[in-house]
């Protein structure tokens, strides 16, 4: 490989919330940090450079949304799911969850309904709630180490919602979307006028030979009836820089988005942020290429570790993403006990399964975008732990 992922970069003294986080969420700070999602490699040397050119610069002012940012966009999307663009169809956020949190103020009322599918990213059922939603859920179907959409369950749940929120691919199943689920959710939505926000920060990082379809792909009615959300940040480890965009095709609904973050200039981003999309978006691509077959090499160790040596944990392979979904149900513990067993005894910091809604409970989220060398260190200590409470 041209880049080097196996290189060990200590994130000491940066105030990277993975190891800040770890003496407030579970008292000590001696555990191996695989939870927050974002990766121990270094970002790409293209956006780095790029942000060191600009320091040189030496005026860190107000900065505009150049061209050069959403034709990056443009051309991204096209070259890697053949979406079809405009810069006039794009909107800066700083971020997936801030765009969904003013997505929502802008589309719906307090008392409204978002219908969500758990287990989901928890993020979601936060920030509606927060904001005065009325949460409705369609839990997903785990058959076969994967799971399905009830689509059953999701016609009926889906009426009297104004908003569902699709995570596209789904974190932290890590699941591809078949192109039948999403045509089924599509003409459901449209015809139930349910709005859907599709959350697609994990598109970049769809691991091969699975392919990601965008949702406003999926047919004209998902075009015209969603509100897509993506994101270098993940895909490039760049979630520190905040930029994020969202694609409105409906020119109405995308007119009334702008025009209700320019009333809090919530569309503003800083010196660093369209920079840094940019260089991604036309440099990165090599870089992401390599870190993904990397990423696939530490899903392929951690399921054959576990199969061989803790055959009681059992690792749901993802189709994108470098999250892994750990089904630790047939270790027969506790919520409490389980979170025990991962922190005191092996000594790892995983998230919780149930704080992705109560289908989690039994779960454990594995962050495996580290030097493989980590991940070794981490399997060791587990094993070491299942040993010795005699699985």
């Amino acid at each position: 490989m041209k880049y080097d992922f196996d290189r060990i970069i200590d994130r000491e003294g940066t105030a990277a919330i993975k190891l800040t986080g770890l003496q407030e969420n579970w008292g000590r700070t001696d555990l191996i940090p695989l939870w927050v999602a974002d990766m121990d490699f270094a970002a790409p040397p293209c956006i780095l450079n790029a942000i060191r050119e600009r320091c040189d610069r030496e005026i860190l002012g107000y900065t505009s949304k150049h061209d050069g940012y959403y034709q990056s966009i443009v051309g991204w999307v096209h070259n890697r799911y053949g979406m079809q663009v405009t810069k006039e169809e794009i909107t800066f956020v700083s971020g997936i969850v801030p765009g969904l949190s003013l997505a929502l103020n802008c589309f719906t009322k307090k008392g409204d309904k978002v219908l969500i599918q758990p287990p989901v990213y928890h993020p979601f059922r936060n920030v509606s709630v927060a904001n005065g939603r009325e949460v409705v859920t369609n839990p997903l179907i785990l058959k076969d180490g994967s799971y399905h959409m009830d689509l059953a369950d999701f016609r009926e749940k889906v009426k009297g919602c104004k908003v569902f929120i699709l995570c596209n691919p789904h974190n932290p199943g890590g699941i591809v979307w078949t192109e039948e689920e999403l045509e089924a959710v599509a003409n459901i939505c449209y015809e139930e006028n349910v709005l859907v926000f599709s959350d697609e920060i994990h598109a970049d990082l769809t691991l091969p030979p699975y392919k990601h379809k965008p949702f406003s792909m999926v047919n004209e009615k998902a075009k015209i009836n969603s509100v897509t959300f993506m994101a270098p940040s993940k895909a490039f480890n760049i979630p520190g820089i905040s930029a994020s965009h969202v694609i409105i095709y409906d020119k109405q609904r995308h007119e009334q988005f702008e025009q209700f973050l320019e009333a809090g200039e919530s569309n503003m981003g800083h010196v660093f942020a369209f920079l840094s999309v940019e260089a991604a978006y036309t440099q990165g691509a090599e870089w992401l290429d390599q870190c993904i077959a990397y990423i696939q090499g530490n899903i392929v160790f951690v399921d054959a570790y576990l199969k061989e040596r803790m055959p009681k944990i059992k690792a749901i392979r993802p189709h994108a993403s470098y999250l892994v979904w750990l089904d630790c149900r047939e270790l027969n513990l506790s919520k409490e006990a389980l979170t025990d067993f991962f922190v005191d005894k092996a000594h790892l910091a995983l998230n919780d399964g149930w704080i992705f809604g109560e289908e989690g409970t039994g779960f454990m989220r594995l962050n495996i975008g580290s030097p493989r060398a980590i991940i070794e260190k981490a399997m060791k200590q587990l094993e070491e732990a299942y040993r010795k409470m005699n699985f």
